[in-house]
């Protein structure tokens, strides 16, 4: 997998690849990314990237040469497979997007390539989307003063469904979301920190109650936190046995 990042402060954008999980997965050659500066593609005098607002407003808006020179370079610069029918999907980070998920994730982790755009100002000159964009990305309903860290957000996210980029592969299996359930609490060292213990269920050593315990916990805090995600009639008939057993739900 390799990630195109469309950018005026690719700084913002390198710095976060350099550290963690991300420089270990660059470093084995799990993944591969690529900052592109916007303003060195721009044809004024002073590199200038905005203008003011056709029809008035407040704010200024991204002018569009600068993005295309730009997108034109970075296509420019894939392998000929990829130059054909197989051009990587431009992705612009605006809140105006569909919200973010880790669906999405799991199935843009498959691509070949991904172009992430990420907007400043007002945004991008509406021509830019139709010339080059694909799909349109928000991470939530808020509006942040640029896109780099959305397009971080996606960067991690994809990468960790990526083989080879997890240590631990299994460890997404039990993740929030991936079952539409949050994740089980977890427990380390001390047993006992201040006056709180672990659960002595998982000291046991029981794998089955602990597997039944984690289920159950997970439940238990999807209905808490997200009543929104929580779908009985999504649990398989051991888990309603469960809730009934503890009675956590009566049904």
């Amino acid at each position: 997998m390799k990630f195109h990042i469309m950018t005026l402060f690719p700084q913002i954008i390198e710095a976060y690849m350099s550290e963690s999980i991300m420089k270990k997965a660059e470093e084995k050659g799990n993944i591969e990314y690529k900052t592109w500066n916007i303003r060195d593609y721009s044809e004024s005098k002073h590199k200038k990237v905005d203008d003011y607002p056709y029809g008035g407003g407040a704010g200024m808006v991204m002018t569009p040469q600068p993005i295309v020179s730009c997108y034109n370079a970075v296509v420019d610069d894939l392998d000929e497979s990829l130059k054909q029918d197989k051009k990587p999907k431009v992705i612009y980070l605006t809140p105006k997007g569909k919200v973010f998920n880790n669906d999405m994730a799991i199935a843009l982790a498959k691509e070949e390539s991904l172009i992430l755009l990420c907007g400043h100002y007002e945004g991008v000159d509406q021509r830019v989307i139709d010339l080059i964009v694909d799909e349109e990305i928000s991470i939530g309903d808020y509006v942040l003063t640029g896109g780099e860290l959305p397009a971080l957000i996606l960067i991690d996210s994809i990468s960790r469904h990526v083989k080879g980029v997890l240590g631990h592969e299994e460890s997404l299996d039990e993740e929030s979301f991936t079952n539409g359930l949050l994740e089980y609490p977890h427990y380390t060292r001390p047993e006992v920190f201040m006056e709180k213990e672990v659960p002595k269920v998982l000291l046991s050593g029981h794998h089955k109650n602990i597997e039944s315990w984690r289920k159950l916990e997970s439940i238990k805090l999807t209905m808490k936190l997200r009543p929104d995600l929580f779908d009985y009639e999504a649990l398989s008939k051991e888990d309603k046995k469960l809730l009934k057993k503890h009675n956590v739900i009566d049904k």
